[in-house]
């Protein structure tokens, strides 16, 4: 059942981001940053934790995922340092799955040879 909620999930976020981008006219880029602030708010309010047991992989690998793991972060490091977690705690949470996607764009890039658009 696991497999069955993460795909639905997933999916559902999927086709929800494709209407935002046939009906109206937010480029991806934008919308990318909805998700990321959406992820952020809706784990602000506790609300992804238990949204996050429900969908499993569904929930957690798209741009939500990564919003919630940014406010998670500066949720932790607010309660060590103060003011400054504010600033500090969203880089270092998001520092590894960062790096890891510009390492392997650069790989990918590499490998296959991409050519510019004309």
């Amino acid at each position: 059942m696991d497999y069955i909620n993460a795909f639905l999930i997933g999916g559902l976020i999927c086709a929800a981001v494709q209407i935002l981008m046939e009906k109206t006219k937010m480029m991806p880029g934008r919308i990318m940053v909805l998700l990321v602030c959406l992820g952020a708010v809706i784990s602000a309010f506790g609300w992804y934790e238990p949204f996050l047991e429900f969908a499993g992989a569904g929930a957690s690998v798209p741009l939500l995922g990564f919003g919630n793991i940014l406010m998670k972060g500066v949720k932790e490091a607010v309660d060590q340092q103060g003011l400054l977690g504010i600033f500090a705690g969203g880089f270092k949470a998001g520092a590894v799955g960062t790096c890891a996607a510009l390492i392997f764009a650069y790989l990918a890039s590499l490998i296959f040879n991409p050519k510019m658009k004309k």
